[in-house]
């Protein structure tokens, strides 16, 4: 898409005063003088997100255990509620969703429900720039099973560094590949991996097909419904707001509901029977719920309610829009004022191929984060030279991107990240 943009402030107040979605700002906790540039890392808090925990607080401090029972069992059935509304952010079906766990747990699951390695058919395909966790997660089931993970574990390398390829994904599904997992937005370039031509090339060779959609739910539109992928995971901090740590995300396509879970446990239980307290497991097959392992954590998931009525309220093809076009100014500025200065944006620039967030690639990248921090901005770093700005198309205006880039203006000319040494803290 052709988009005009201009250099001067008087531009950016312009878009901010067009921006249908600018009203949403006041519905999350920006704080003043503060630019936050890393929803992508940790969502803000939000007001509605407030409200819907102080209502379960409210329910527990009145109804203790008796919680489980009110409102025809929306809170013991919390994680159903809440799966249908998750549901619309990919084009799922309400009952292919549930809220479990966390991301790394959920891929334990789903690699033990599906991963059932024989002599000829036992690997699994990864990429080498996912989030690491992933991969730990894969190479520990690996083990489970007595495989050597050199043999069984098939990495396809980045031709670059920066992007996955996906014809050379397409040309690794050997017959002897059982299952692959990747990322649907890569975390440090941003580039979205083309889910609908990877998922029909591996079912083609009846491989298993897995996503991690931390980077793009609530970031990228999707239709689940038209790739039909066997199972992803997520987390839910990120651009759906659920607070630090939330609980997180679950899909499996109904074609599935009626495997064993590979890690059961009670909540996944049939829910006529789940109080009877039997031996021997009934599994839930109606649902992704039937993959629900203990008590769900009523707390953790009650800002997540509040969240998604933002969401439901101004839908994923607005968000998308003003996404797409935030971040294009973000990357014009980039390239008019700051190129000079050693600056290069590392992410792909078509908007069918970025997900929500800009990689900014400088040489002093950890550095320059530091500076950042100390001007009252808040990025992220990511090795080894990528600053990650991620303008949140629901509470980021187009005036902090045009202050954003003055700061890092400043920074690059007069090189203020010499202060600063390039020890590595334990968060960045």
């Amino acid at each position: 898409m052709d988009r005009i943009f201009e250099t001067s402030l008087d531009f950016a107040k312009k878009k901010d005063q067009e921006d249908s979605v600018a009203k949403y700002r006041d519905r999350f906790f920006l704080q003043p003088g503060i630019i936050y540039m890393d929803g992508n890392s940790l969502g803000l808090s939000s007001k509605d997100g407030e409200e819907t925990l102080k209502i379960v607080n409210e329910k527990w401090k009145k109804y203790g255990v008796t919680i489980w029972n009110i409102e025809d069992g929306k809170y013991f059935l919390y994680q159903d509620f809440l799966g249908a509304k998750m549901a619309k952010l990919i084009g799922a079906l309400p009952e292919e969703v549930t809220i479990m766990g966390s991301t790394t747990m959920n891929l334990h699951s789903a690699i033990a429900t599906f991963y059932h390695p024989t002599k000829e058919k036992y690997k699994i395909i990864v990429d080498d720039l996912n989030f690491p966790t992933d991969r730990y997660a894969i190479d520990s089931q690996v083990k489970l099973h007595g495989l050597d993970v050199e043999q069984a574990v098939k990495v396809v390398p980045s031709p670059d560094g920066k992007l996955i390829d996906e014809d050379a994904m397409i040309e690794a599904m050997t017959d002897d590949v059982a299952m692959i997992i990747l990322p649907t937005v890569l975390y440090r370039s941003a580039q979205i991996v083309d889910m609908k031509k990877i998922t029909k090339a591996a079912h083609e060779k009846g491989i298993i097909v897995g996503w991690d959609l931390c980077h793009a739910i609530g970031a990228i539109e999707m239709d689940f419904s038209d790739i039909q992928p066997d199972f992803a995971v997520w987390c839910n901090y990120k651009y759906l707001n659920g607070g630090p740590g939330a609980i997180a995300g679950f899909y499996i396509n109904k074609k599935h509901f009626k495997m064993e879970p590979g890690l059961a446990g009670w909540h996944g239980n049939k829910k006529e029977t789940q109080f009877q307290l039997k031996q021997k497991f009934e599994h839930n097959t109606n649902n992704a719920g039937g993959w629900q392992t203990g008590t769900q954590p009523l707390l953790s998931m009650a800002p997540l309610e509040g969240s998604l009525s933002i969401f439901e309220e101004v839908g994923m093809p607005t968000l998308r829009k003003k996404s797409l076009d935030i971040t294009a100014y973000l990357m014009f500025l980039a390239d008019e004022k700051l190129a000079k200065y050693g600056f290069s944006v590392g992410n792909p620039r078509e908007d069918a191929k970025r997900g929500g967030h800009v990689c900014l690639e400088h040489e002093e990248a950890y550095r320059i984060c530091s500076a950042l921090k100390e001007k009252n901005v808040i990025p992220d770093f990511r090795e080894p030279n990528v600053i990650r700005l991620a303008p949140i198309a629901l509470y980021t205006s187009y005036e902090d991107v045009y202050k954003l880039v003055e700061i890092l203006e400043e920074i690059g000319a007069n090189k203020l990240y010499e202060k600063f040494d390039n020890t590595r803290a334990m968060v960045v």
